[in-house]
């Protein structure tokens, strides 16, 4: 059976080593999307060569990023404030919409186009109050085309990195999803690659070669590539160089023995997760 399967590089924009990642991967046909962060320093100089890519081999989404650093290319802030102000529903509505909307507007100008996709930077997205402003948002600027909204339903239930995939989708998946299929906006299937990014080279390699037997039409396989020169900020920049030494080693079409599979951008995969 031929499966196919959408490998996002997350966070470009972060820094010029992640970008140059996403270049080459997408060049070598390891890499079907990539996700965005229009707030961040790398993004203006990057998204001028990201917009040659072909829109129908990459997919290029908004990577929601709501908990910015105060200073540019500085240390973010803990996810906490963020979670208690929306579980209690005392974030700034306002402020947080027009947050939403100007990443937007962003990514609009700077791509010339609507982002294929809408996930979110530390999954973001599926956070109450968030994920309400976003699906209307979603709804109200692209009417006729929505872009899928990455969902955050676990790939299984054992193996590496299964339990912090299922607290991600306690924080919201499942709301979201619903929230999505209400107005019609299409998602991805099941979220793959959630670890705890320790490890070596081959950790990392043992846990892609999981995920890919695991995989199925529909689903997202998430990563965080950079060749190098990463933030000092930045607590996953080893992790991230070994992802990289990984990923450029792949091959597709490739062939497993739960069957064939092919990388192809989700928004034109012929069938989408439900």
């Amino acid at each position: 059976m031929t499966r196919y399967l959408c490998i996002c590089a997350d966070d470009f924009g972060l820094s010029p080593g992640i970008n140059t990642a996403v270049f080459d991967l997408a060049e070598r046909g390891n890499i079907s999307a990539t996700s965005c962060m229009v707030r961040r320093s790398a993004w203006a100089a990057g998204s001028k060569t990201l917009r040659r890519f072909d829109p129908a081999l990459l997919d290029t989404g908004l990577h929601l990023d709501l908990t910015r650093p105060e200073t540019v290319d500085g240390f973010e802030p803990g996810l906490f404030g963020l979670l208690a102000r929306t579980y209690t529903r005392t974030v700034f509505a306002a402020a947080l919409h027009a947050d939403i909307r100007d990443q937007l507007n962003r990514f609009e100008d700077a791509m010339g186009r609507a982002p294929a996709f809408i996930d979110g930077h530390r999954h973001v997205h599926q956070f109450p109050v968030v994920r309400a402003f976003l699906v209307e948002e979603i709804a109200r600027r692209y009417p006729v085309s929505p872009p899928w909204v990455r969902a955050t339903a676990p790939g299984w239930r054992y193996g590496r990195g299964w339990l912090k995939a299922e607290v991600v989708h306690a924080l919201g998946g499942a709301r979201l999803a619903a929230l999505a299929k209400k107005r019609g906006i299409p998602l991805s299937r099941r979220l793959l690659g959630v670890y705890d990014f320790s490890g070596d080279t081959q950790h990392y390699q043992t846990c892609l070669s999981e995920w890919l037997s695991e995989c199925r039409t529909g689903d997202v396989l998430m990563c965080h590539p950079s060749a190098g020169a990463n933030l000092p900020s930045d607590p996953h920049g080893a992790a991230r160089l070994r992802e990289y030494a990984v990923l450029q080693r792949l091959a597709f079409p490739m062939q497993e023995h739960t069957g064939d599979i092919v990388l192809a951008p989700l928004s034109r995969q012929v069938r989408r997760g439900q």
